[in-house]
């Protein structure tokens, strides 16, 4: 049996004098890259740089939209209306579609950050306007989002392309959300373990969750964090990892 798999990284979210990840050595890992829209991280100088560095290392590009909350780096929950989503999702798209056709390729997908991302994961409301921005924002694009969440309903509701996503380097809770950040167990620091968690998720469609149970899960992409002090080394080890197992990396367009 033939296995495919995306890996993604959250990039392009430096911002001004600020810079965050290592952006050009983890793009030679992945396939995929969810670039910062500028409402979490990233402006219009680093949208510009971190697509222009994926075309040149052939890898596809994403949209990362984010509520707008750069001081609190998109991780803090707010309450917006789901027309408020729709606006500022749709909104974000088009500016990195822009950065996009200016270097002549096409955006792949949208998957949005932080928050954002773990609320509308909950609620079906919320993943419904998200998943409409996406329709509405050009045929051909790729919603991703959590596998066994919302998300998944409200692609398949509105009959848009759809990649669930699992975590290389986050702990899982026994209902398949992740672990919040503030808990022990919410992340895998260890390399080597999480590249075995991810084989087994790509191959076998489940992972162990911090209380010993397992959740069943079928991932098309995973996502590793760019973010983390351990970035680059994992991208190598997982990359590295999965072709071993046997793991054919490609970008979400070769999957769904």
């Amino acid at each position: 049996m033939s296995y495919k798999v995306d890996l993604n990284s959250d990039l392009g979210e430096s911002f001004g004098a600020w810079k965050m990840g290592s952006d050009a050595d983890v793009l030679t890992f992945v396939s995929s890259a969810n670039v910062a829209c500028g409402f979490h991280a990233g402006d219009p100088l680093v949208m510009k740089s971190t697509v222009k560095e994926a075309v040149k290392a052939g890898v596809a590009v994403g949209a990362h939209p984010s509520y707008p909350d750069l001081k609190g780096f998109g991780r803090r929950n707010m309450t917006c209306s789901p027309d408020e989503l729709y606006a500022d999702t749709l909104y974000q798209i088009g500016a990195l579609r822009a950065f996009c056709e200016a270097q002549g390729i096409k955006l792949q997908h949208v998957k949005p950050h932080g928050a954002m991302y773990n609320s509308a994961a909950k609620k079906p409301e919320e993943a419904l306007a998200l998943a409409q921005a996406v329709k509405d924002a050009g045929e051909g694009l790729i919603l991703m989002g959590l596998a066994g969440s919302k998300f998944d309903e409200a692609a398949e509701k509105l009959g848009i392309p759809y990649a669930a996503e699992a975590f290389a380097d986050r702990g899982y809770m026994n209902d398949g959300s992740l672990v919040p950040r503030k808990m022990e167990g919410a992340f895998v620091r260890d390399v080597e373990v999480a590249a075995q968690r991810v084989i087994r998720m790509v191959k076998e469609g489940v992972v162990e969750a911090i209380d010993g149970t397992t959740v069943k899960l079928r991932p098309q992409s995973i996502c590793l964090h760019g973010d983390s002090p351990s970035a680059v080394q994992m991208a190598r080890t997982l990359r590295t990892r999965l072709i071993e197992a046997g793991i054919e990396i490609v970008p979400l367009s070769k999957i769904v």
